[in-house]
């Protein structure tokens, strides 16, 4: 077993301080920051997501090994950085204003950044206008809005006309999810993507980025 197959074996099972250890060893190794990032985090990541969509696990496994995704990232950040691997993209995730839910968003910004893509978390009951000046200021191509509730489903057209209002719109795309979204409502606020789970929310956000 190489050592990024180890990588994504113990990032699979969630061992977050093994990840960060093997990743420690794979730098001392002298492997490649881009390679320990893709063939070890990135594919572990993966195949978390493929597990999840075919219901092979769940929530709280791949919540398990989204934490440890993100300890191998800390340990491998400063080597991406002195190497110059910059992420793949930036996107901006929050839950719409009113919605104080955080746990799908939460799931899907881990998801997300398993696929080396940034992502400036907002955090929960965010305004459309704190969403604009996030993508002014981060150059964002993506926006991932989500809501729990369907008083608050609103909230993601909300921020899709903002986003028109200040000129934005046709340079970013924009993701909308959560329990009382439909793909229906999506094509009707206008947003270009909708997801029914973390792991396919990842995926196409991956997409949204070609190399």
């Amino acid at each position: 077993m190489t050592i990024f197959e180890e990588i994504s074996e113990k990032l699979q099972k969630g061992k977050a301080k093994d990840v960060a250890a093997l990743v420690a060893d794979a730098l001392r190794e002298g492997q490649a920051p881009e390679a320990i990032l893709n063939q070890g985090l990135v594919a572990g990541m993966n195949l978390v997501g493929e597990k999840f969509r075919n219901n092979e696990i769940y929530v709280p496994e791949v919540l398990v090994a989204a934490r440890a995704m993100n300890a191998g990232l800390t340990a491998l950040r400063p080597s991406l950085e002195s190497a110059g691997v910059k992420p793949v993209g930036k996107a901006v995730i929050c839950t719409v204003e009113g919605d104080m839910h955080d746990i799908g968003k939460n799931l899907v910004r881990m998801m997300i950044e398993g696929q080396g893509i940034e992502c400036i978390d907002l955090g929960v009951s965010v305004p459309p206008a704190r969403v604009v000046e996030a993508v002014k200021d981060s150059g964002a191509k993506l926006v991932c809005l989500s809501a729990l509730l369907t008083t608050t489903m609103m909230g993601q057209k909300a921020v899709i006309d903002a986003l028109k209002e200040a000129g934005l719109r046709d340079q970013v795309k924009v993701m909308v999810g959560g329990a009382p979204v439909t793909q229906a409502f999506a094509d009707e606020i206008g947003a270009d993507c909708y997801t029914l789970d973390a792991a396919s929310a990842a995926k196409a956000a991956r997409a949204f980025f070609p190399d």
